[in-house]
């Protein structure tokens, strides 16, 4: 298992070292790369890694990183809260990034 260090040096290495260079944002049943206004839905992408980070003390720091591909070829990360932070998606959205299923967890 890779070690991506802290959250902001995990998205470094993501898009500097494999290619994940887009920045997504999540919707309530899309993500979306804003500078490229362009949307994709729950059929239209992959999520190739789940990385998750915890802080030492505080549960605000809790987050999880998703590397992610579309349909088109375009790759880059979508960094989420958990927990009391996490925010409000539909279930179809919750099931295709579910933690549990069958991907690689670091």
């Amino acid at each position: 298992m890779k070690d991506y260090g802290t959250l902001s040096q995990a998205i470094n290495k993501l898009k500097l070292e494999e290619g994940y260079e887009y920045d997504f944002n999540l919707l309530d049943e899309k993500i979306e790369i804003k500078s490229e206004e362009e949307t994709y839905s729950i059929n239209q992408f992959n999520v190739d890694k789940v990385l998750r980070f915890e802080g030492p003390s505080n549960p605000d720091d809790n987050a999880i990183l998703y590397a992610i591909t579309t349909d088109n070829g375009k790759k880059g990360v979508l960094v989420d809260g958990y927990g009391i932070s996490g925010g409000q998606i539909s279930k179809g959205m919750l099931d295709k990034l579910n933690l549990k299923s069958n991907r690689p967890v670091d």
